[in-house]
């Protein structure tokens, strides 16, 4: 039994239940791991109702004030979860929030009906926030004010702990012994009233949050990994929020196929067509248009509305006035002239892509391989996954322009500078030095 399933064990909520990480070799620390058991565990418990029964929704002023109060007054770590519409509507903000805190109970909150969620954020500031999957739900909670000064993520300590499945389902069971109940994940949470197995399955994805918190730190410490999870942790709460990204359109599906500039330019067109009325209309922009009829129409470019309603994704269940809109936006681009046209590529601001490195400069290509290969043994001796130990990106930036005198101190400061953490760059500097010299 694992230290992780010992701590299950201690709570009258827990039970022993499924397998602990496979460790590749002993702990980080020097210490054997365990023994496996023989004997299998017993069978994991569904788990099917909250503790205290499924909690009202909040919507109000004055219930969310009362959440707040109880919740500032509560002790320990807060569970935190959200609920997004994601395939329904536009944009990913969150439709339900879920939270738990010892003393305070669970409480779910409709951010949408409550003017001003923003007080919970303020309530909740210094405590320690545990989330699965931080940075799935950390952008809609920003939406609303809530931000965690620090946080506790449980998909994160999964890896770095080297469990071989982190979904939250797949660690309750294995971890904490209990079965989560996972039918409801891709609903529309933007449906009103919330159906009450919809609040049933959302109460129970915060209800043992923290109980699997406790296991897993127990289990990183066993390992020799705490400090190194928590300065991901901190990482992930201090970080900024992203950048808007640069010429989303070019991410549409299929978008390999698309190769002459005037066929980009009905890209781009079609799809700030089809975001405006995703916009206006609130809901999925795949619900307005599919990537694939944006490709379609891209590749084809044709020359009125009879010939495009001929192509996949447009035609017999589309109005004559939706498809006047679409050969509208496919007639402007149609019409730019070619200093207008979007260019083939965005511009590349890191090293160019590594299936072209032994033609632009082999010596890069030979310390790129060598370093994959040593990063990967390593990850492999740390039971993680390798981009948990490390980017993929970083390490292809410094192969492609390592320190013009590399040692420990020069590879570690170039890690540094690429955002490696401190653990990081003391796991990784030594394989890199050696990779690089070789």
């Amino acid at each position: 039994m694992t230290d992780a399933q010992e701590t299950a064990a201690d709570s009258p909520l827990r039970t022993t239940g499924g397998a602990p990480p496979e460790a590749g070799g002993s702990s980080v620390t020097g210490a054997p791991d365990p023994e496996p058991s023989a004997e299998p565990g017993p069978e994991p418990i569904p788990l099917l109702e909250p503790r205290e029964g499924i909690p009202p929704v909040i919507a109000d002023a004055d219930a969310l004030a009362e959440v707040i109060a109880a919740f500032a007054a509560g002790s320990g770590p807060v569970a935190v979860d959200a609920e997004r519409a994601s395939g329904y509507r536009y944009g990913q903000r969150a439709y339900l929030v879920q939270l738990r805190r010892e003393g305070a109970g669970t409480a779910l909150i409709d951010p949408v009906a409550c003017p001003d969620p923003s007080g919970l954020g303020e309530a909740l500031s210094g405590v320690e926030w545990v989330l699965h999957a931080a940075t799935q739900d950390l952008p809609c909670l920003r939406e609303i004010g809530m931000v965690p000064t620090r946080l506790f993520d449980t998909e994160l300590a999964g890896r770095l702990a080297g469990f071989p499945r982190v979904g939250l389902g797949a660690m309750v069971e294995s971890v904490l012994g209990f079965v989560l109940e996972k039918g409801h994940s891709a609903v529309d949470w933007s449906t009103r009233p919330l159906p009450e197995p919809w609040l049933r399955y959302a109460a129970l994805d915060v209800e043992l949050l923290v109980d699997l918190r406790d296991a897993l730190e127990k289990e990183l410490d066993r390992q020799g990994k705490l400090e190194w999870a928590r300065q991901e942790f901190d990482a992930i709460a201090s970080a900024p929020p992203p950048e808007p990204r640069k010429d989303p359109w070019r991410r549409t599906s299929g978008m390999h196929k698309v190769r002459r500039r005037r066929q980009l330019a009905v890209v781009r067109e079609l799809w700030q067509t089809r975001d405006r009325i995703a916009q206006r209309r609130d809901v999925s922009p795949g619900k307005v248009l599919g990537d694939a009829a944006i490709v379609e129409a891209a590749l084809a470019l044709p020359a009125n509305v009879h010939a495009l309603a001929a192509l996949n994704g447009f035609g017999h269940r589309m109005g004559r006035r939706q498809l006047e809109q679409w050969q509208a936006a496919v007639d402007r681009a149609k019409a730019l002239t070619e200093a207008q046209l979007p260019a083939p590529g965005q511009p590349v601001t890191g090293p160019p892509p590594p299936r072209s490195w032994a033609d632009k400069d082999p010596a890069a290509a030979a310390r790129l391989s060598a370093a994959r290969a040593a990063v990967s043994a390593l990850a492999e001796r740390l039971n993680m996954p390798q981009e948990n130990l490390i980017t993929p990106d970083t390490v292809r930036r410094v192969c492609w322009e390592p320190p013009k005198v590399v040692d420990a101190e020069s590879v570690g400061a170039s890690l540094t500078g690429y955002g490696a953490r401190p653990w990081q760059v003391e796991q990784v500097t030594p394989v890199l030095v050696a990779a690089l010299s070789a």
